[in-house]
């Protein structure tokens, strides 16, 4: 008996990498550093998704901080997309782009979110916790 024997054709596993940080900025600039160390050793590149995660960082630290709970990043890349996710435990609080007034010091981080990422959004719950993630694709 004639039998072709073929094997699935499977990707490779998708690097992660998790951590839970303190809503702080000095959590917060540890987030961005952690992203580009990460992103650096595994040969992808590092400048969008550093400054995604800096304002999704700074995002929980100043809004989605609740006193004695960290937020959570988290990194997984396969061959095809880098997401990022940042988790904290304000899920009452969706953050929604508004475009400030323009001489307001602050209110561009989700701007700068949606110019850099390919796909963005929010996932709410379980309560009480939402993610705000971002994704990336990777041109190989």
């Amino acid at each position: 008996m004639n039998r072709e024997i073929t094997r699935p054709e499977t990707s490779a596993p998708a690097r992660q990498f998790a951590v839970q940080l303190s809503p702080t900025r000095r959590g917060a600039r540890l987030a961005r550093l952690l992203t580009t160390a990460h992103l650096g050793s595994w040969g992808l590149p590092t400048e969008s998704a550093a400054h995604i995660v800096a304002e999704l960082a700074a995002n929980a630290a100043a809004h989605g901080r609740v006193p004695g709970r960290d937020f959570r990043l988290s990194l997984i890349a396969t061959d095809t997309s880098l997401r990022i996710e940042l988790t904290d435990t304000r899920g009452d609080e969706l953050p929604v782009p508004d475009t400030p007034a323009p001489d307001a010091e602050s209110g561009r981080g989700l701007l700068i979110v949606e110019a850099l990422a390919d796909r963005w959004g929010v996932v709410a719950g379980p309560v009480p916790r939402k993610t705000v993630w971002a994704e990336l694709d990777l041109v190989p």
